[in-house]
């Protein structure tokens, strides 16, 4: 098989986690006395972290070093208490893990989200799966689209990085895919659109979960 390794983002690939992150989100900036901002922003406020999260959605005048600190504690914080309120796996996703446990292939998690809220979530919400490495944001790891724990992952599996299928649904998951030298699968069930992706350095964009079945097939 010319596969032999799957590498999965979290958010947006995997779990449906906006709706979770903008209201975590949304409670901190109301707190702050600042405005809130519609789900469908947090599309393009998610994806690098939640000290990018919060930076994005801070009015432009209020984005100084001690507010985003105060606002990302309390974000923490919130997401902490929120983060499994609506969170779940998207649709076909069950079933492509089943099928890749079934052909044997590696399966591994990368996230931007901070390491132990990642592993939370993967315990909780994907229970029935086996994951060779996941990891999340790590201090002193650079985050995607650094390709530096994407390579990590390939040394810990011993799968060269041209095996790995990488499926994510942002640029900077395509930037970091193409980086380490791994095969860059768009996903459109996630947050950004199509445009995006192909910008970005997707290889094949799939609509839906079964669709990478096709590829592991050869049929591209």
């Amino acid at each position: 098989m010319k596969y032999e390794a799957v590498l999965f983002d979290l958010d947006g690939t995997l779990l449906d986690t906006l709706q979770d992150l903008a209201d975590s989100m949304n409670s901190v900036l109301l707190s702050m006395g600042f405005t809130i901002h519609d789900m469908e922003k947090y599309r393009y406020f998610v994806g690098d972290g939640m000290y990018n999260l919060v930076l994005r959605t801070l009015p432009p005048d209020k984005r100084e070093e001690a507010i985003i600190k105060q606002c990302l504690k309390k974000l923490n914080e919130e997401y902490g208490r929120r983060w499994a309120d609506t969170t779940r796996p998207y649709e076909g996703i069950p079933e492509l893990l089943d099928r890749l446990s079934e052909m044997g292939l590696k399966k591994a998690v990368l996230s931007n989200k901070p390491h132990d809220f990642t592993r939370l979530i993967i315990d909780k919400l994907l229970p029935s799966w086996s994951f060779d490495v996941v990891l999340g944001q790590r201090e002193g790891v650079p985050k995607k689209p650094d390709p530096t724990a994407a390579l990590e992952i390939v040394n810990k599996l011993n799968v060269p990085p041209e095996r790995f299928l990488y499926l994510g649904d942002t640029n900077t998951d395509m930037k970091t895919a193409n980086a380490a030298g791994m095969y860059a699968v768009g996903v459109l069930w996630g947050f950004r659109e199509a445009d995006e992706l192909i910008e970005s350095g997707a290889k094949v964009l799939i609509k839906h979960p079964n669709e990478l079945l096709n590829i592991l097939s050869g049929q591209e």
